[in-house]
């Protein structure tokens, strides 16, 4: 009897084996398409409100405040993007040259003085490095409005007000955050590679630039990313060191347009779309390795 009952119940553990991957598999069906849709979600959430303002650079000022929301203009207006660019006392492309000319200043500076301040940290021994390191991240919970009034009175007192030293400099002397995500990648890199270097006879500055700084490609290029994105939209620093009106980056300059120009929100909303292109070349050419480093980066931390 035992017998006859055995393949019954060898088919039933099958069958409620096979039920119960089912479900499991459902289940983390299911789980997929929520943390899909929920990404969805949240990415709609932070677009529209760029896409409204690409819209609305095509409308006039009617067509923006009317009721109910008109999502698409009767008639795009192109000429908008003219007048803005065009409008007397805004020259909105000298504007973007000096955007550029301070973001790249920064960038440059903060990728120079990161790398080499983060490789120190990361692979060589000396007397207080621990010390200096603990200091150095201290910094990051000290506010800028604190060093903000000594930092003002140190470069008045040099009679930098009113250039972009004030603004520039500073990247050259590091930045705790930046130099600690370096150290992170420095400190995981192989070590045999430095190694293998000295017994060839190369000293440490040639290490640093022939064979770790390229292997450190990915997570120079987050840092040069963040550091031109966060600098092309600061407005408390120039709007303090610059007094005069053709120094302005885009952002001072979106904030003068708009404070005189109240009621023409139109050409506001073409002049803040031209200052974003920049944003959107710069990453569309360069996603691939920013991943590519925020992945490596998140990995060797």
């Amino acid at each position: 009897m035992g017998q006859l009952t055995q393949p019954a119940l060898v088919s039933n553990r099958s069958e409620a084996a096979t039920q119960t991957m089912q479900r499991a598999r459902l289940s983390r069906t299911l789980g997929i398409l929520a943390r899909h849709l929920l990404l969805i979600v949240f990415c709609l959430l932070f677009i529209v409100p760029f896409v409204w303002m690409v819209i609305s650079s095509f409308k006039t000022n009617a067509q923006m405040f009317s009721v109910p929301i008109q999502w698409l203009p009767d008639q795009w207006h192109v000429e908008n993007y003219q007048n803005a660019l065009n409008y007397p006392g805004f020259p909105f492309l000298r504007y973007l040259a000096n955007s550029f000319f301070y973001s790249g200043g920064v960038m440059l500076g903060t990728v120079f003085s990161c790398t080499l301040v983060g490789y120190g940290f990361a692979r060589m021994r000396f007397p207080g490095r621990e010390i200096l390191f603990a200091a150095t991240l201290a910094t990051l919970m000290v506010p800028g409005i604190v060093t903000f009034i000594p930092t003002f009175v140190l470069f008045k007192s040099l009679n930098m007000l009113g250039t972009y030293l004030p603004l520039i400099l500073p990247s050259f002397f590091g930045n705790a955050f930046f130099i600690f995500m370096l150290r992170q990648f420095f400190r995981n890199l192989p070590g045999e590679l430095a190694d293998a270097a000295k017994v060839d006879g190369a000293g440490e500055f040639r290490i640093f630039w022939q064979i770790m700084l390229p292997l450190a490609r990915p997570a120079i290029m987050v840092m040069m990313v963040f550091s031109f994105l966060w600098t092309w939209q600061e407005f408390f620093g120039p709007l303090v060191y610059l007094s005069d009106k053709n120094q302005y980056p885009i952002s001072l300059g979106l904030f003068a347009f708009q404070a005189q120009r109240t009621t023409d929100w139109s050409l506001t909303m073409a002049a803040a779309t031209i200052s974003m292109i920049p944003l959107v070349v710069i990453f569309f050419f360069t996603q691939r390795s920013f991943i590519e480093g925020i992945r490596l980066t998140g990995i060797k931390g």
